[in-house]
This record gives C-alpha cells, structure tokens and sequence, in this order.
C-alpha cells in the first residue's frame, strides 16, 4: 500500500493511504530502513511510502519512493543530512524585513537547501516597511529569475495572489523563527497553527511549530515546518551548489567543472569585481562551498557508522 506521509514526530508518522483514503498511525518496519545514504530521520513529511497495514488504523513503512524534490539541510549535533520536506512542488522561503532582521545570506542557505521544486520568496509582516536596502536585495532575487512577493497578514496585502501562486501544488514553507510562518499558514488556509511571538531579547523568534506538518483546504497544500535560527546546507556533490546560483550557471570559465572560487582559468571574480554578480551573493556562495567541503571527513565517518 501507497501512503503519504502528513506528520513526522519521534519516528511515529501519520501516514495518509493513497489506496483507501484512510489515516494509519506508522512506524518503520525493523530498526533501520535502508538507505544509500545515512541521514537523520529517514522518513519526513510529504515521503511516499510503501507499507504494510496491520490493523485499521496501523501500519508498518517498509520503505519509501525516490523523492521528486526535498528541502534538506545539514544536522550539526547528528553530522548528517536530514530532510525536512519532500515531494513539494514549490518550497517557499518566508523571510521579515525587520523582526526578525531580513538576513539574505540565511535566505540564500535557504535556497541551496531546496531541490527539484520552485522556490517562492515571500516577504511577510510588509506592514512593517520596507527599508531601501531590502527593497534592492529583493529586487536582485527577482532579477536572478526567484518568485518574490510581498505579504501582510494584517493588513490583507498581498493574501489573494499568494493563495493563487498556491492553488493546485504542494507548498512546503520554511523560515526562520519568528518571520510569521504559521500565522501566515492560518491566514491562508483558516488553520489553527500554534504562534508566538518574536523573542525581544535576541530579536530572534520563539518556536512554535515544533515538527513539520501537511495541511490542505481546497485547492492549497502546505508543508509547515519547524522554524529555526539558523541554517546549515546538506553535504552535496559541490558542483549541486551552483544551481542556486543562477548567476554562476554558464561563467566562460577556461575549464568546465569550475568551481568558481578563483581557480585558474575562472571567469566569476572578473565579474565580481565589474558587478555583474553581486558580491554579496558571491561571498555566500563562496562560504557555502568552504562549508561543504570542510565536512568531507566528518561525513564519511558518519556513513561508517
């Protein structure tokens, strides 16, 4: 039997049925599921699963269907992959323009965090004003080609053409904590999401959802995800890290396999330096690539494991 996975909490899953439209309460049959890759919680929302019903209302995962798209992001404390969503269409990156502060480097972990699905930014709490500095660095994702919009759950602004953007697809929503997420979910989908507010005293938001979870009225499909402060990029192949870059896609490097950190032969710094690739996005790019590769000997332990 086929299921969808719609919540994840401790390794217990509700798994929804794609053969009988029923819900079943699962776990994942044995131990260890198998894998080629290690990764922390192998099972995550949105996964199609293949099981085994032991009861009406029970079921054991045997093992799950090749994703179509994740959003996956590297665990510091179990040094692994562990993938947050799976099978989202669009993955939707909810950032705030003052509370908490709009990081763009966060948002561009965010991005390279995302594959196989659209990527939607959506600037939330737009009632609170938008500084000149943002407005330009949303106008450069929107120049690299990313969806952009800009939302208010107070004020309505932007509400209908997000629920159109929404409409028909599955939408996993991610964000640091405090950006608004779930009480934009609510606004949405008429959901009962738990909020909270922004903690003051570090200008950073409390956690309030603490496990990710499906949710659908109509035509809308969200994924809503745990918040976090901060956002590390899963261990890739390094030459996948370009893709969330579209600005280094095609440089007329001197070699191809370029990875574009001022090895001989590589066009991007020229361009850098001219500003047709802004330096910023250029120094993220670069951190990320240093991150991925510092973990090299860390992550084939872990496999051994």
């Amino acid at each position: 039997m086929r299921f969808q996975i719609r919540r994840a909490i401790n390794n217990i899953y509700q798994a929804y049925s794609l053969d009988n439209g029923r819900m079943y309460t699962a776990r994942i049959k044995g131990k260890v599921m198998k894998k080629d890759e290690a990764e922390y919680s192998p099972v995550a929302v949105g996964d199609i699963a293949i099981g085994e019903p032991y009861s009406d209302s029970e079921a054991l995962i045997v093992s799950i269907e090749v994703r179509r798209s994740s959003f996956r992001r590297w665990n510091l404390k179990k040094e692994m992959n562990q993938t947050i969503s799976a099978n989202q269409d669009m993955t939707a990156i909810v950032v705030s323009p003052s509370s908490p502060p709009f990081r763009p480097r966060f948002l561009d972990r965010a991005i390279a965090c995302s594959s196989g699905a659209e990527i939607l930014i959506i600037m939330n709490k737009a009632d609170d004003g938008l500084e000149q500095s943002v407005k330009d660095s949303l106008e450069l994702y929107r120049s690299l080609g990313f969806a952009v919009i800009s939302v208010s759950s107070v004020t309505g602004e932007g509400i209908e053409e997000l629920k159109k953007l929404l409409e028909g697809r599955i939408t996993a929503f991610v964000g640091q904590s405090g950006v608004g997420k779930s009480t934009l979910i609510n606004t949405i989908l008429g959901s009962q999401q738990r909020t909270g507010e922004v903690s003051w005293k570090y200008n950073r938001g409390k956690h309030t959802t603490n496990h990710a979870l499906y949710i659908e009225k109509g035509l809308i499909s969200v994924i809503d995800t745990p918040g976090v402060r901060e956002i590390e990029v899963p261990f890739e192949n390094p030459e996948l890290l370009i893709s969330a870059f579209p600005e280094l896609i095609g440089a007329p490097c001197l070699y191809s396999g370029c990875l574009h950190h001022g090895e001989d032969g590589c066009a991007v710094p020229d361009k850098v330096m001219c500003g047709d690739i802004s330096e910023e996005r250029y120094d993220s790019y670069l951190r990320m690539l240093s991150a991925i590769e510092a973990r090299t000997p860390v992550y084939q332990r872990s496999r051994r494991r």
